[in-house]
């Protein structure tokens, strides 16, 4: 990007901050439910900002979309509500969906009246995700959907669910699956939590059991599901590559009827606003401390260490730079494709190896904290309750996290598609290297050998 084309780009996030401070002014009420802001910020464009203008969106890019959440934060304003169907639904309905989908299903979405799950990984089907079994029969205008999906993500809040199911089992695997967006409060829809062990229960096992799912609710061409669960996962590793953000602050509500937040106050959901104050307006001392705080992706690692008296230590030490090292690689990737998708271009496989990259990113992390813990880092909070506790031991709130954060670091380079499949979709598709031997994506389904 030439620094004409990076002064245009300033001038026009400069714009959107400025429109959206005017439009907060005229439109942020403390006192209305989450439901009413969510609307307003919905229908403005302003919850789901990178979706089509035409999408109930505004078009902006990744980089915008996060400083349209910071300004909002920092207004002292209530966030946009977040989670799949803002970030997997609706830019997947919105590429593959008709005219009238766009208009019925993304509304309810980006104002946060409707919280979705997604229905892609079984257990026979996780890594080879177009193995899947579940099947749809269709019935006129209704499908009947059988089989088990495994490791939904936020299923016991969701109300509709993204389900890929098998439609023809006599095509090859990528070519006789359909995407739906299936009502989840429905009888033959048997949601169960699985808790793990960082104490919480985010997965779930999915039995359906002649479910229902009108075909006015099919997304895309019948068996050509596959088309739209590519777009569905690009932005799920696009999101996980990113390392997810955001401007919002303070105590998040969950979008959709089940979790009953829609009725609260949203003044309760906003954070504390926050005075805009330039550099050479702080005293030495804050610009000091303001610059230590945001100088580094592993601020947060670099204060732990510092709090357990290891910041000296030349292994930490190391180990430090090189978080820090990798998490501005995968900010300036970030960065980078930004500017490409703003000229029209693209780079191939980024979603992908952003993704590969923010898994060694969680892994480094994972092993750093633990090591800087030492034996603080045996000691972990499974419920809300006991976390309060844990923040009053050595390291405070931040060993809590660092526990957390090294329990669940397993999680991310297995969902949204493994490290290994992230590899060869980089390789064949991205490099142009051959398709590893024994391809049976050709075969009908039903005559692939099973766990083949």
């Amino acid at each position: 990007m030439t620094i004409a084309e990076e002064t245009n780009v300033a001038r026009t996030s400069n714009g959107l901050v400025d429109e959206l401070r005017a439009w907060l002014e005229e439109n942020w009420d403390p006192d209305l439910t989450v439901g009413e802001w969510w609307e307003r910020l919905g229908m403005a464009g302003y919850a789901a900002p990178m979706l089509p203008a035409d999408s109930y969106g505004r078009g902006l890019s990744r980089g915008d979309a996060l400083a349209v959440a910071g300004t909002i934060a920092a207004f002292g304003a209530m966030g946009a509500p977040t989670g799949m169907s803002i970030g997997l639904a609706s830019p997947t309905i919105t590429t593959h969906g008709t005219r009238e989908q766009i208009d019925r299903l993304i509304p309810p979405a980006v104002t946060g009246k409707v919280a979705y799950c997604q229905l892609f990984s079984e257990p026979g089907a996780g890594s080879d995700l177009a193995g899947l079994t579940t099947k749809a029969v269709r019935d006129g205008d209704v499908w009947h959907v059988d089989g088990q999906k495994v490791w939904t993500s936020g299923g016991q809040f969701a109300d509709l669910g993204m389900l890929l199911a098998r439609t023809n089992p006599e095509a090859p695997k990528h070519q006789g699956i359909t995407w739906f967006s299936i009502n989840m409060h429905q009888p033959g829809v048997d949601m169960r939590p699985l808790k793990e062990m960082t104490g919480h229960a985010m997965f779930n096992e999915v039995f359906l059991t002649a479910a229902e799912v009108h075909d006015q609710d099919r997304i895309g061409d019948v068996n050509n599901g596959w088309a739209a669960a590519n777009t569905t996962l690009l932005h799920e590793r696009s999101g996980m590559g990113a390392g997810g953000g955001g401007g919002a602050v303070g105590r998040m509500a969950r979008a959709g009827g089940v979790a009953g937040d829609l009725d609260k106050r949203a003044g309760d959901f906003a954070p504390q606003a926050r005075k805009t104050v330039t550099a050479t307006e702080l005293p030495k001392e804050k610009k000091d401390d303001s610059a230590r705080k945001r100088t580094s992706p592993a601020q947060g690692l670099i204060n732990l260490a510092r709090d357990f008296g290891k910041l000296d230590d030349p292994n930490i030490r190391q180990r430090l730079v090189q978080a820090h090292i990798l998490g501005s690689i995968a900010r300036f990737t970030t960065e980078r494709h930004k500017a490409v998708r703003s000229q029209g271009g693209d780079i191939p496989g980024v979603a992908n190896f952003s993704k590969l990259l923010m898994a060694d990113i969680v892994r480094l992390n994972r092993d750093l904290g633990m090591e800087i813990l030492g034996a603080r880092g045996m000691l972990h909070s499974y419920d809300d309750g006991e976390q309060k506790a844990m923040a009053q031991l050595p390291g405070g709130a931040g060993a809590v996290a660092a526990t957390a954060q090294a329990l669940g670091a397993q999680a991310l380079p297995i969902y949204g598609g493994t490290d290994q499949i992230q590899r060869n979709i980089v390789g064949e598709r991205a490099l142009g290297l051959p398709k590893e031997p024994g391809d049976l994506s050709k075969a009908p389904f039903n005559e692939i050998p099973k766990n083949a």
